[in-house]
């Protein structure tokens, strides 16, 4: 098969995932969004769960990709108000460039909630974010014990489904509308509460 084809309808079902939800991931759907013929998208994904497989995969490698060009730029936070920042950036791409792919990511979690074997699949992203925060917390000099960086990582993880819906009240009420406030303040509740 092309896998050229192949990646550009795993794109275009990342996008119809993101902007339809869940019931409106069809074959059909994902054709029209990827320009190509009726019937392709069925041709390499013969199933509704070949299409969550599909778009799993491609979510997981995307993730990858972004955490080893950040790897790569051997650059890091060496305080705290630098890696507030970069959370803060971090939290500003939920709601601009990465919000398709978040939106994505949400939907398969919620299938996965029904679907055991597609949470098999996602188990990589959600835990490289644990390591992944240890080190950003090692970096900027602040502890890192498995307390605080579960702490930093599930208050990221419940700010997105905020951050996508953009209600300014609940915005408001998070903090969310100080990106930079709500990260620093996070930074300080995680480096005060939990164990060493």
């Amino acid at each position: 098969m092309n896998q050229d084809r192949r990646d550009r309808l795993r794109d275009a079902a990342v996008e119809v995932l993101a902007g339809a939800g869940g019931r409106g991931l069809t074959h059909r759907a994902v054709d029209a969004a990827a320009t190509v013929p009726a019937g392709t998208a069925k041709n390499y994904f013969p199933t509704r769960d070949a299409l969550l497989r599909a778009v799993a995969e491609r979510c997981v490698e995307q993730y990858r990709e972004a955490s080893t060009a950040l790897a790569a730029s051997g650059q890091g936070p060496t305080g705290a108000r630098e890696l507030a920042a970069l959370l803060a950036g971090m939290l500003r791409n939920v709601g601009g460039p990465g919000r398709t792919h978040v939106l994505a990511y949400l939907e398969l979690q919620t299938e996965a909630a029904r679907r055991p074997w597609l949470a098999g699949l996602l188990d990589p992203i959600g835990a490289a974010d644990f390591a992944a925060h240890a080190h950003l917390l090692r970096t900027a000099g602040l502890p890192a014990g498995p307390e605080r960086v579960r702490t930093l990582t599930l208050a990221l993880h419940g700010a997105l489904p905020h951050l996508l819906a953009g209600a300014p009240g609940t915005l408001a009420a998070a903090g969310l509308d100080d990106l930079e406030g709500f990260a620093l303040g996070l930074l300080t509740t995680v480096d005060a509460g939990g164990a060493a």
